[in-house]
């Protein structure tokens, strides 16, 4: 639809935070969505004369920012929260790894309505799902997936996972829980061709995304790339998440995570990886000179013990950061609008103390930064005429953040703020804090029954 003849919605009296190239920021402005893009941002009133004008709103006592952009997630882990609270990395995945083999398309659709709830009714507007575990005979999981975010109303990107390497192999999942080399390419590839779309307001992408080092053979690791470079797409995996995991590609690779990466095609700026929490100089050096991005996920760092990853230091590299919920099996709070504290926070725990981050990096991780890590920069992640209509109006003259003079220093700093209303692609799927796309109340009820039906299986096997 050309802009002259689109719907106009017109937002006005709130406070801006663009996050654009100069962090322009506005005290009081407005913005004017004309049917799926952003037509104009500035200060005051909008534009007089304004045609086809369907909706005005008064956001006085608002801020708008770009919506969030969750770079790294699992979502089938929504139906195994709070358990095996106390192990690390890989004590986990093995507790965890004889459940999660025997999900289904049941379950998967439920676990992602539920992941794509929670963060969606929390700002999030471009989410994704690294999903990764296949059982045999378990049904069509990325369709199932694809088909939640769908009716959620969210942008996504499904990065489609794979593992070939398991229990007889070394690595920690089950036999029947992996594929095979080829299984794995052509199914990744089908997805590819079925789903993803490349065009300008794309709702679905797909990345290819074998798992990690421990779980993914070698000749995975390095197909995978060159398919996804065949088929014009992003690579996603794990990567130096754990002490543990560099141990195992010295013992198995006769080198350190990155430089494995390096080796099989898995450096650039078509790939980001999860984590990257230890990390050398010369290894944040590698991902800076090839601008391979990073998924921040400081609360799941944190749960799993993992360690403190070295933003600062990445992003005076030149390394693309956005942030991650990851999977709720170990972020069980399942948002990332709590993220942008959380980095904050923990990152000053780091060598860089106090300077370690300010409010407006934070916000810029959760928004700009991870659209530049998901390759959707041009599009979305900043309030920028042309660029889709996806942004958020927090609530912020509520007890919690009415006393706090600066809006983004409340938004990050404080509690978790209010969402009056989410835009994705100019539609509002959220509206005071409730989604308006799917029945949140029917989706609680179906995730505790397939939580609790997982379980069922999982005790009897």
């Amino acid at each position: 639809m050309a802009p002259s003849a689109a719907e106009r919605i017109v937002i006005e009296n709130c406070a801006i935070a663009t996050v654009d190239a100069g962090d322009t920021e506005y005290a009081s402005g407005h913005l004017v969505l004309a049917g799926n893009r952003i037509e104009s941002v500035g200060a005051g009133k909008a534009p007089e004369g304004l045609e086809n004008v369907v909706r005005r709103i008064d956001a006085s006592g608002h801020l708008a920012t770009p919506g969030l952009v969750n770079t790294h997630h699992h979502f089938y882990q929504w139906i195994t929260r709070g358990l095996a609270t106390d192990h690390n990395l890989f004590n986990w995945l093995v507790a965890l790894y004889p459940t999660w083999a025997r999900i289904d398309e049941q379950m998967t659709y439920a676990a992602a309505q539920g992941s794509l709830a929670m963060m969606a009714r929390g700002g999030v507007t471009t989410a994704m799902d690294h999903h990764y575990v296949f059982p045999h005979g378990s049904g069509d999981l990325s369709g199932s997936i694809i088909r939640a975010a769908a009716e959620m109303g969210v942008r996504f990107t499904l990065a489609r996972g794979s593992m070939d390497r398991s229990e007889k192999d070394g690595g920690l999942p089950p036999d029947f829980a992996v594929e095979t080399l080829d299984g794995a390419l052509t199914a990744t590839e089908e997805t590819v061709r079925t789903h993803h779309d490349a065009s300008f307001d794309a709702m679905t992408q797909v990345a290819v995304a074998p798992c990690s080092p421990f779980s993914v053979s070698t000749e995975l690791m390095r197909q995978g790339a060159e398919l996804a470079r065949r088929l014009g797409v992003r690579l996603h995996t794990h990567g130096s998440e754990t002490v543990e995991e560099e141990k195992f590609c010295h013992e198995l690779f006769g080198m350190g995570p990155t430089d494995y990466f390096e080796s099989t095609g898995w450096l650039g700026e078509d790939v980001w990886m999860a984590h990257c929490v230890h990390m050398t100089d010369s290894d944040i050096a590698a991902f800076g000179r090839t601008k391979t991005g990073v998924a921040h996920c400081p609360s799941s760092n944190a749960r799993l013990a993992a360690g403190i990853a070295r933003v600062p230091d990445m992003l005076k590299a030149g390394v693309p950061v956005g942030l991650g919920v990851d999977g709720t099996a170990s972020n069980e709070s399942g948002e990332l609008h709590t993220e942008l504290r959380n980095a904050l926070l923990i990152n000053r725990l780091g060598a860089h103390r106090e300077a370690a981050l300010n409010a407006r990096q934070a916000l810029r991780l959760g928004t700009h930064g991870g659209a530049q890590v998901l390759g959707r920069a041009e599009q979305i992640g900043s309030l920028e005429p042309g660029k889709l209509a996806d942004l958020v109006l927090w609530k912020m003259d509520t007890l919690a953040h009415a006393s706090i003079a600066d809006p983004v220093t409340a938004l990050v700093f404080g509690a978790a703020a209010p969402v009056t209303a989410s835009f994705v692609n100019g539609r509002q799927i959220v509206e005071n804090g409730r989604l308006l796309t799917v029945d949140e109340d029917a989706v609680a009820v179906s995730t505790r029954a397939e939580a609790q039906r997982l379980a069922r299986i999982a005790a009897q096997a």
